[in-house]
């Protein structure tokens, strides 16, 4: 049976203690978490252009700024999942986590972003399109529930064939259909959108990314659950 979205968040909202940073519990691991990142190192990630990261590990967290590509991302593409990760902001901070990124070479005169979806993280109190947790000019989130500067946030994002839903410390703030997206820089209710994109013939699989858009932002706890086969 298929599970809405908001089942697929109390999955993770429920789940017994958490581990200490960058590592699973017992029973994280009978349920199926895997571990993308070990608090230590680099290795199975790369930047969007297929290069080592430029900058190291920083207190057991990644920060992708200054990264040398577009993004950080673990090299391995997924489907359906429920993408758990701590992080946190400085001043001025922009940056977000990409979701079905792909393919990983950009389209002439685009960046790679424009194959993917991006969930936004910025230092700003508001809840427009390009606020933390908002599904970057496509979707306002609810609320902004991010923590101010220098707290960590827990996020959660839940890729389910068609269904996108993001949870922001505890708090559902945005969900989006894709099957709704038919139409290139147009959203469902006819207002206008950046994104040469007909989300609905998206790829339903794709790349995770930290983005480097200039300014500080670390990444720890870094966790995925596959759904379904």
């Amino acid at each position: 049976m298929r599970l809405s979205w908001l089942a697929l968040l109390l999955l993770f909202c429920v789940s017994p203690l958490r581990a200490d940073d960058n590592t699973l519990t017992d029973q994280e691991k009978q349920d199926g978490w895997l571990l993308l990142f070990d608090g230590n190192s680099l290795d199975g990630w790369m930047t969007s252009s297929q290069k080592p990261s430029q900058r190291p590990v920083e207190d057991h967290a990644i920060n992708p700024h200054k990264c040398g590509g577009y993004m950080l991302m673990p090299n391995k593409a997924w489907g359906d999942f429920i993408l758990a990760l701590d992080f946190k902001i400085s001043k001025q901070c922009n940056s977000g986590v990409f979701i079905r990124t792909f393919p990983l070479t950009p389209r002439p005169g685009k960046d790679v972003g424009y194959n993917g979806l991006e969930v936004a993280i910025d230092d700003t109190t508001t809840a427009d399109f390009h606020d933390t947790g908002a599904i970057y000019d496509l979707v306002k989130p609810l609320k902004n529930a991010m923590k101010p500067v220098g707290e960590w946030n827990h996020m959660v994002i839940v890729c389910d064939k068609n269904l996108i839903s993001i949870e922001l410390n505890g708090v559902a703030v945005t969900k989006m259909d894709l099957d709704q997206w038919t139409a290139k820089n147009k959203r469902p209710d006819g207002t206008d959108h950046k994104f040469d994109v007909v989300y609905k013939e998206h790829p339903r699989q794709g790349y995770i990314g930290l983005q480097d858009h200039g300014g500080n932002c670390w990444y720890k706890n870094i966790k995925l659950k596959p759904l379904g086969k």
